[in-house]
């Protein structure tokens, strides 16, 4: 296997052997056979659509399928098996209306005739011969080009997947997911080529995440300020963990007048600040952190654990069996919900004991997004000419176990006292239950939400410097950005294709981006890896 499209990779260069992320060598060529399949099955869909024909049932098992590759989704083999043969039956499918229309049907691709085995094992032998990554291309910045687009690809989809859940759906966005697929087969290309799909992805992104936002607010309202505890009530109790709000809705329908409680985990954790979320009494409060803290905090939930999308790691014996897997998240040996009837959680919650005493270990403030912040625009405009706040930082994005992510939290505890905070994601969990005060009532630390609502910062920047009649890059903004997988790979293609620029990123940069085109990206957009200590770097943001 060779993989390294998560931060963890292996030795900072790749995951040959088994990956840092728990995905083991026949998962990882089962991935790889899938994006093989799913090449092969945008040929005819990219040719369709010159056609006109669309076909929306594809196009929705394309996010699917994409998303599934995505870093700490799926690591059931037998779910890949399914998806490998799904992806052949919906190639012959869209083949078939591509063949009526009169248009092309012999393309001389090896995806376009794919025939997979007809065993898991047969399979995973084919994903290991194709060496997916190291035949991208011999030239090792094409190869990174396209690497960097195939990442980005897996974000899109992740976030157009969301999205469609809550039916918001544009027909473009698929339509680049396959001109993408197809991008990666095409050979004798040049780095002049390469980067405007890059940054047509970053585009297209933009585009994914303005639906999510639209089905997100439109299904459960703009975000309001709420206060959400961390500690917990005596009471039967299930914990949520993942992204995805329509889970979460159908739980609090399913759990209401059960004498159950509701806890979020990791990102679930800005839900609380959706008013058609919050209506429910039930759903009370926070517990524990990030997704990679997971080991160490599920054994002490007393109650079973619903997984929504990605964020899972190889669960441990002290509590697997209390673990619910559900949508595209898959463990082998854990029990998946199909149908989102969630009895049997609710059944196991209620078999357990529960929390037996109350404990108020504090609270932390949510629902910072874009019309919660707008909504004070006058005031933090008029602070900023006032010189009563000198500047703002957005410090967000994935986190991670990797040693050196404490750089965050000392970021932030070392911001100037008039200085403002927003943040998102998970990596906010290095510093989310710090109180850092306010500036003219205005709370200094701003949490904007999940890694789904980048949409939601990218407008609050936009806003203000629309207020202030500048450019983005003229505001007194600084962007210190952590990442871990590839939804942080396809935001920062966005910010890039916005002409973002003076982005800090880290802990430390991609592995698969070469130094020429790293040096393109230092030229171009005067991105630039975190200093060693958070003390160099405002010295150099602020003087």
């Amino acid at each position: 296997m060779f993989c390294n499209q998560c931060e963890q990779t292996a030795k900072g260069t790749g995951c040959n052997v088994a990956g840092v992320c728990g995905k083991n060598e026949e998962v990882a060529d089962l991935q790889d056979l899938l994006i093989h399949a799913l090449q092969g099955l945008a040929l005819y869909a990219n040719e369709a659509r010159q056609l006109g024909i669309v076909d929306e049932a594809t196009d929705l098992f394309t996010y699917e399928a994409i998303f599934s590759t995505l870093t700490n989704v799926d690591f059931d083999p037998d779910r890949f098996f399914a998806l490998i043969n799904k992806t052949i039956e919906y190639r012959e499918s869209i083949k078939a209306k591509v063949a009526a229309a009169g248009g092309k049907t012999d393309f001389p691709e090896a995806p376009a005739t794919f025939l997979p085995a007809d065993t898991i094992a047969g399979m995973a032998d084919q994903g290991q011969a194709l060496h997916l990554i190291e035949n991208l291309d011999t030239d090792e910045n094409i190869r990174s080009l396209k690497q960097t687009l195939l990442y980005g690809l897996k974000g899109i989809a992740a976030y157009a997947d969301h999205a469609a859940i809550l039916g918001q759906k544009d027909p473009a966005v698929a339509g680049f997911c396959y001109e993408a697929l197809c991008a990666l087969q095409a050979e004798g290309l040049t780095v002049e080529q390469c980067v405007p799909v890059a940054m047509k992805a970053g585009e297209i992104n933009l585009r994914a995440m303005e639906l999510l936002d639209a089905a997100n607010t439109g299904n459960y309202g703009h975000p309001v300020p709420t206060q959400v505890p961390l500690g917990h009530r005596k009471n039967k109790c299930i914990l949520i963990t993942g992204h995805d709000l329509h889970d979460l809705e159908l739980l609090l329908k399913q759990t209401e007048g059960k004498g159950i409680d509701v806890y979020t985990h990791g990102e679930m954790l800005p839900c609380h600040g959706y008013p058609e979320l919050k209506k429910y009494d039930h759903f009370y409060g926070h517990f524990g952190t990030a997704w990679q803290n997971q080991h160490k905090e599920f054994p002490n939930f007393p109650g079973p654990i619903l997984f929504t999308t990605n964020c899972i790691q190889k669960p441990k014996d002290d509590y697997k069996d209390r673990i619910f897997t559900n949508g595209l998240v898959g463990w082998p040996g854990v029990k998946h919900i199909e149908d989102k009837d969630y009895s049997a959680v609710i059944d196991m919650a209620l078999s357990m004991e529960g929390f037996t005493e109350d404990a108020d270990q504090g609270h932390v403030m949510v629902g910072f997004a874009r019309n919660a912040v707008l909504g004070v625009a006058d005031t933090v405009i008029e602070a900023v000419k006032s010189k009563a706040i000198r500047h703002f930082f957005l410090v967000g994005g994935c986190d991670g176990a990797k040693p050196g992510r404490d750089y965050f939290t000392k970021f932030v505890e070392q911001v100037p006292d008039d200085c403002m905070v927003l943040t998102l994601a998970c990596g906010k969990f290095r510093f989310f239950d710090k109180d850092l005060g306010a500036i003219g009532g205005i709370p200094r630390l701003l949490d904007v939400g999940q890694c789904n609502d980048a949409y939601s910062a990218i407008q609050i920047t936009v806003a203000l410097a629309n207020a202030f009649e500048c450019e983005v890059n003229d505001l007194p903004l600084s962007m210190i950005i952590s990442w871990y997988e590839q939804k942080a790979v396809a935001i920062l293609l966005t910010l890039l294709y916005l002409g973002i620029k003076d982005i800090r990123l880290g802990p430390s940069l991609p592995a698969f981006i070469s130094p020429a085109v790293l040096q393109f990206l230092v030229d171009t957009f005067d991105i630039k890896p975190v200093a060693a200590t958070p003390e160099e770097d405002l010295q150099a943001i602020l003087g």
